[in-house]
């Protein structure tokens, strides 16, 4: 009865499982064993097991064993999704990866890891706000304030001229993070110091942001509400000003309570008015050293040692620098400016590159899968 009959039969089909794991042949196996371990028992009953009551036991435990690892490895493949096949966000023409695999295996450990290992550190300007629209610049934080009718027109056309020369070193692909360190520098004091000298009032700022240009990327809503809802910590990291940043997404409303800034913010009279910027400055090349100023925020979320991380210049690359237990990080990038020159660069440094890229589309389809 061990060699054939029933017993070949159950073996066949613990082989056949093992070979090609389906739900119903599982199913088969265990109905099939538990019916014939019943039937056994019943028709004998000795006091020591016979040869074929331990067989049946042996073929029992395998076959349970083998329904659990194809039980695993159907998980597995379903929390794994391939790229192309499943994510279809990443078919778009403004998606670039170096390294599909490398990217597949991390948005794995991110899904394994879900709501509870999460957590976001982010850029503002142009990377969660958009860079154009219609063909037409959208303005940072610091643009905002620029284009504003507080300021006076010679103002306007200092700080133009500041951004013609020192935007155009920010993205010179010729020049490294070093050279161009000083430069921003440079342009973020004396921006701030002519910002100074207009005595901006605080109370105007709701009004600027209202009549600027400003726009979140297109699926700002759904990436700040789901984050919320399963209480992902959000870190915004900007070398823009912050009290412009934050009015940008309280008015969107999305400033909530999971979402903490880091920016330049402005320093106020008791009248109100401005007369300088709170700390250290943040520019785009420095946030290194803001990242390991915040380890304190970092070492709270010491259980959150899966991120991801959104920028658009390479500066950015360091935004997480702080974190001390990294266990997956996805940096995606956004490529808005010289593309030719710049997307090789891109996509040696980032995971995700997306060029010209108005939407948090690929962001929000990866939380779609992880949360």
């Amino acid at each position: 009865m061990c060699v054939t009959g029933p017993w070949g039969f159950a073996r066949g089909l613990v082989r056949l499982y093992l070979e090609t794991p389906s739900t119903a042949l599982c199913a088969a196996i265990l109905v099939f064993l538990k019916q014939e371990e019943f039937s056994f028992a019943s028709a004998a009953a000795p006091a020591k097991p016979s040869a074929c009551m331990q067989a049946l036991r042996l073929w029992t435990l395998l076959a349970t064993y083998a329904v659990a690892v194809g039980q695993n490895q159907g998980q597995k493949n379903q929390e794994c999704p391939k790229l192309n096949a499943q994510m279809p966000e990443f078919q778009k023409k403004t998606v670039h990866i170096k390294d599909p695999g490398r990217v597949e295996e991390i948005i794995c450990g991110l899904i394994k890891g879900g709501a509870a290992k999460l957590q976001i550190i982010t850029d503002f300007d142009m990377t969660l706000s958009r860079f154009s629209y219609n063909g037409k610049r959208c303005p940072t934080c610091h643009n905002i304030i620029d284009n504003s009718k507080l300021i006076t027109e010679e103002c306007r056309k200092k700080l133009l001229q500041l951004k013609e020369t020192y935007y155009a070193i920010e993205i010179d692909p010729a020049l490294t993070i070093e050279e161009k360190y000083p430069y921003m520098v440079e342009w973020y004091n004396k921006s701030h110091a002519l910002l100074i000298e207009q005595g901006l009032q605080k109370d105007k700022f709701a009004e600027m942001v209202r009549e600027s240009d400003v726009m979140l990327k297109e699926g700002y809503e759904n990436f700040f509400d789901k984050l919320s809802e399963h209480n992902i910590p959000v870190f915004i990291f900007s070398a823009g000003i912050g009290d412009i940043l934050e009015e940008v997404i309280h008015q969107a409303g999305v400033y909530h309570s999971n979402v903490k800034v880091v920016s330049n913010f402005m320093d106020f009279d008791e009248n109100g008015i401005l007369k300088g910027f709170k700390g250290e400055l943040i520019h785009v090349y420095n946030k290194h050293d803001g990242a390991l100023k915040n380890t304190e925020y970092f070492k709270q979320l010491k259980d959150n040692s899966n991120i991801i991380l959104l920028g658009d210049s390479q500066g950015d690359l360091s935004m997480a620098d702080g974190v001390a237990n990294v266990e997956h990080i996805l940096k995606i990038g956004y490529l808005n400016d010289k593309v030719d020159e710049l997307l090789e660069k891109y996509m040696d440094s980032y995971d995700i590159v997306l060029v010209k890229d108005e939407s948090l589309e690929v962001a929000n389809s990866i939380l779609q899968k992880i949360l």
